[in-house]
């Protein structure tokens, strides 16, 4: 029975978050293959600006002391991709499991997180796919259905960044509930100039919470990744 323990952690600083992933990866990676994954659900408060390992400092925008007086943080991250936001109104899934080859790789591990991401939308009746990584567009869009481009991509609404150690992911996901999208306008978000972001409540025309999306989150990751208990710290 493979259990997945999964962690409410509310708001909280990019620096603690951190430490308790890096916590639970240790544990992970000393124990053996019958240890239990973790789910790390949480908003970002302070608001942050994270460059994962191919992001670039000119895509923040504002001078750092602008984003001093906002009480953005900016931090280096080990996940993969670019520059993004991290902030209230947007829930954040940091997933730390061991991969198990062949059958769950890296890039099952991302297909796996879009696809929780995917699933939760579609409750909704938020219609997505996933980007390509090869074009840049990683992460989970809205269908666009106007002119030559129905059925592509519309607007960004989820973002995914891992990375691995020792065969034991972290890092993962960040999907735009409720969040300020203003805040997107300090970044150039994951390198795109062209491309807008979106959140449900935005979609929907009504306030979704956070709170709301957790456990559904939750479930849908569950079931994507095969966990047959689930147990809430």
């Amino acid at each position: 029975m493979r259990e997945l323990r999964v962690h409410d952690l509310g708001r909280i600083g990019y620096d603690a978050a951190l430490t308790l992933q890096e916590e639970l990866l240790r544990r992970v990676q000393d124990g053996g293959d019958d240890q239990p994954g973790h789910l790390l659900l949480l908003e970002h408060d302070p608001p942050v600006i994270t460059l994962g390992r191919r992001g670039k400092e000119h895509d923040i925008l504002p001078a750092r002391e602008t984003l001093d007086a906002m009480g953005v943080e900016i931090r280096e991250s080990t996940r993969g991709g670019e520059v993004t936001y991290h902030g209230p109104g947007q829930l954040v899934g940091y997933a730390i499991h061991r991969l198990r080859l062949p059958e769950l790789g890296v890039r099952d591990h991302v297909r796996n997180l879009e696809e929780t991401v995917i699933r939760t939308l579609g409750q909704y009746g938020i219609e997505s796919i996933r980007g390509d990584n090869k074009s840049g567009t990683t992460g989970v869009w809205t269908v666009s259905r106007q002119g030559d481009s129905a059925g592509g991509l519309g607007e960004k609404i989820a973002a995914i960044g891992v990375a691995v150690r020792r065969w034991v992911t972290y890092h993962g996901f960040a999907l735009n509930v409720c969040t300020d999208l203003s805040h997107f306008d300090l970044i150039v978000p994951c390198g795109l100039k062209d491309k807008r972001v979106t959140s449900m409540t935005r979609i929907l025309g009504r306030e979704i919470t956070v709170e709301e999306i957790k456990p559904r989150i939750a479930e849908h990751f569950a079931e994507v990744f095969g966990y047959t208990n689930v147990r809430n710290e």
